[in-house]
């Protein structure tokens, strides 16, 4: 079985990922707040946790695998919304959550075996925070119950931040009835007009953190194998995650590991509405950015670090599917490349595989092309469509493809006659070939001339 290596944020390493169980990896990825359309850096961890989702399957089995992703539907920016626009909640949340199905589904995201509404695990929520209560880890004030920091002597341990440090850098509600400024709410009380449910403080509702923490609980156990999300979720929504998680359940740890990927940029800039430079994923594809070019742009740096999203990286990342999709049309996936298997092993490595694929590509390796973008999430037979070309320019593509990979196979046989024969036609036709050690690539020169490939024997 091919090992996994993947970077824990709570150690600071990339260690050898051995699942509790086997038969049933679990992970967990934080999912969205439901009041308005997804950006483009709410994408990067669907993306980036879906290939792993697919690596896992890959090495464990299909059926052996299980990922929970929730939606958070109650949230005060969701009430903010009803308020403004005088529609219920309800409706809101509902139409947003497929809103957001749609357009991750767009970008080749498969869905997760579980994806929980945080309304449906109130009891959960109430549960975990009357335990926190009994074992003195929080308490109640005020209708409201929060997590008392100072009673977790490992509080700060995912993040690697002190106490001091936490306060410096935090913002944090200073409020009569805390004991100390870093505490955390787990419920707060709820005014006629806000949603809100019985329990043993008033009514009320959840506060974040504990939200995630009852669903994981509920759905993979007191410990599981992964949690992922985006770096700015690090601190305080996972601290506090492990910390009540861990508190409540007498255990050393909520996960196993920790993932997160870094921040997106645009065009070099920190992407913002007040620069102008800030788009949800539906603008992208309204304005004709495939959702699988989208989804390769985002595949194109490693998930860990700063990504930066470019006109020009989409243009490349498709003329590069175009290519792809041309070399596989009609073949059925072989087996996958050992060498991009590893790539995305090797704490998800999706540049390398990337590299892998190109590789193939310049090998003229269709079958193994395929399987391979497959675990990538690429070339999917219901991805497509916007690669369809006309007859004559997919005859065209797959034309020079065969020319470069019996080019290939010449120069391996030292038939150097022909090898020439086919950069002489190419020139010719008006063909621009460029090979690279990860193969060869090509692009058409104005005035190309395809007959000048067919009169090549």
């Amino acid at each position: 079985m091919t090992e996994i290596q993947l970077y824990n944020t709570a150690s600071r390493r990339k260690d050898a990922f051995a699942p509790i169980d086997p038969d049933n990896v679990r992970m967990y990825v934080c999912g969205p707040t439901v009041y308005d359309r997804a950006h483009i850096g709410n994408a990067r961890p669907v993306v980036v946790f879906d290939t792993l989702f697919r690596l896992l399957r890959h090495v464990h089995g299909e059926g052996h695998v299980t990922y929970v992703r929730n939606f958070t539907d109650v949230d005060d920016k969701i009430n903010a919304k009803s308020a403004a626009t005088g529609r219920p909640i309800r409706d809101i949340t509902d139409e947003t959550i497929q809103w957001y199905l749609d357009d991750m589904g767009a970008l080749g995201a498969l869905e997760p075996t579980e994806m929980p509404r945080c309304t449906d695990y109130i009891g959960e929520m109430v549960a975990m925070s009357e335990r926190l209560i009994d074992k003195g880890f929080a308490y109640a004030a005020e209708g409201h119950v929060l997590f008392d920091v100072s009673s977790d002597p490992n509080y700060g341990s995912l993040s690697h931040r002190s106490l001091d440090e936490m306060m410096e850098g935090a913002r944090v509600e200073v409020a009569p009835y805390k004991r100390g400024a870093m505490d955390f709410v787990l419920w707060k009380p709820s005014s006629e007009d806000e949603p809100g449910w019985d329990s043993p403080w008033g009514r009320g509702r959840p506060g974040w953190h504990i939200e995630c923490s009852a669903m994981a609980e509920a759905l993979l156990g007191e410990t599981f194998d992964i949690h992922g999300g985006g770096i700015d979720l690090s601190f305080p929504h996972h601290e506090n995650e492990r910390a009540q998680s861990c508190c409540a359940h007498g255990t050393d740890r909520m996960a196993q590991v920790w993932m997160h990927n870094g921040f997106l940029m645009v065009e070099g800039e920190k992407m913002s509405k007040s620069l102008g430079n800030f788009f949800t994923v539906r603008d992208l594809l309204d304005q004709g950015y495939p959702g699988e070019v989208i989804r390769f742009v985002l595949l194109s740096t490693h998930y860990r670090k700063p990504m930066d999203w470019t006109a020009k990286a989409a243009e490349e990342a498709e003329k590069t599917l175009r290519k792809w999709r041309a070399l596989t049309d009609g073949v059925a996936p072989g087996d996958a490349d050992p060498e991009a298997v590893a790539a995305l092993a090797d704490d998800l490595n999706t540049p390398r595989a990337i590299a892998a694929l190109h590789a193939l590509a310049g090998r003229g390796d269709a079958a193994a092309l395929a399987a391979s973008a497959a675990l990538l999430g690429f070339l999917g037979d219901g991805m497509g469509d916007w690669a369809a070309a006309p007859a004559a320019e997919a005859d065209v593509s797959a034309r020079i493809e065969a020319l470069l990979a019996e080019r290939l196979a010449a120069r391996k046989a030292k038939d150097f006659a022909r090898a020439d024969a086919i950069r002489d036609a190419f020139a010719a036709a008006g063909v621009i070939v460029k090979d690279t050690a990860q193969g060869a690539e090509w692009e058409l020169a104005p005035g190309f001339d395809a007959g000048r490939l067919e009169q090549l024997g």
